[in-house]
């Protein structure tokens, strides 16, 4: 029993943690004048995937590769087929997002890269430096096109956290405090969750990395679309579940290899990775044809997703 409260616990604690940080953090660098572009882009983009990051470098410190890179291997695959099929069953979306297909391509090609690298067997620091050096494209790129579109919003902005933000520096400051010391605990009380489950289910760590961890990490995308499709704006998550992906693999992954070695799990390498590039190619169809998510397309991604979670179990 207390292996299931520490897993549920260390997720909304990190989910908790990461929202207070990102908020506080938000305040701190507006004092300092920095471009809402550039917080939209840095504090924020890392400071949501902060969860899976303290969950990735936990896990690899002590050896459990299977949860680290099932971790964002998982929630990747979550993100298209759930956080984007679940809320069309509530209101069909427009992919209308300017920008949204150039980022769509750069995500399939940054799933393909990484796919590449983990076929080697191990994550290590050159496969580090291959991650964070695309990464630190994308955000030049992004930037330079953001200006170059004079002011017009950017996809991979969430403009409402932005406003959000506490006005009192001394709460932001606090936020930041209570954000900074709750999300390794929250790290650390989810792992030894997830192995415990993953020992008494008779599963592989991967697969509660891929399926459990993955989904938790994924409820504020999946709370934040379902928001969005009620009040009619749905067409915004494409823009957020692309950057989120990219912004997995590329910030979360290149971090944790940089710092030790990950070895991957040949169910990942067999399966897994296969799905999230296959996911990530279905975002192509919707963002370069501009097909509309409609109801009966949600039920389908929402069924993908439920197969793919009982294959994951099934195949263990």
């Amino acid at each position: 029993m207390m292996m299931y409260l520490y897993l549920i616990g260390g997720l909304v604690l990190l989910l908790v943690a990461g929202d207070l940080l990102v908020r506080g953090a938000i305040t701190l660098a507006t004092r300092l004048s920095i471009p809402p572009l550039i917080i939209g882009l840095t504090i924020v983009s890392f400071g949501t995937s902060a969860p899976e990051l303290i969950i990735s470098l936990d896990a690899a410190f002590k050896g459990l590769g299977g949860i680290s890179i099932g971790n964002v291997v998982g929630s990747n695959i979550t993100n298209i087929l759930l956080v984007l099929g679940l809320p069309a069953l509530i209101r069909p979306t427009q992919c209308r997002e300017s920008g949204t297909r150039s980022s769509t391509v750069f995500m399939i090609a940054v799933s393909i890269v990484f796919s590449a690298l983990c076929l080697q067997g191990v994550l290590d620091l050159s496969s580090g430096i291959v991650l964070l050096a695309l990464l630190i494209f994308f955000l030049t790129w992004t930037v330079w096109t953001s200006r170059k579109q004079r002011g017009e919003p950017c996809d991979l902005v969430d403009e409402e956290l932005l406003e959000e933000a506490p006005s009192n520096l001394g709460v932001a400051i606090l936020f930041i405090v209570i954000g900074l010391i709750g999300l390794p605990l929250g790290g650390h009380l989810t792992i030894e969750g997830a192995t415990g489950i993953a020992r008494t289910w008779g599963v592989s760590e991967a697969v509660i990395g891929l399926t459990v961890v993955a989904l938790g990490t994924s409820l504020p995308e999946l709370a934040t679309t379902l928001v969005a499709a009620i009040r009619n704006q749905g067409a915004m998550a494409f823009g957020n579940v692309i950057g989120s992906n990219i912004f997995n693999i590329l910030a979360i992954m290149g971090l944790t290899s940089s710092i030790i070695p990950i070895h991957v799990p040949e169910r990942v390498i067999g399966m897994d990775l296969l799905v999230m590039v296959a996911t990530a190619l279905l975002m192509l169809v919707f963002t370069v044809f501009k097909m509309p998510l409609t109801r009966a397309r949600g039920a389908v991604m929402v069924a993908a997703y439920a197969a793919y979670v009982a294959l994951a179990f099934a195949s263990h």
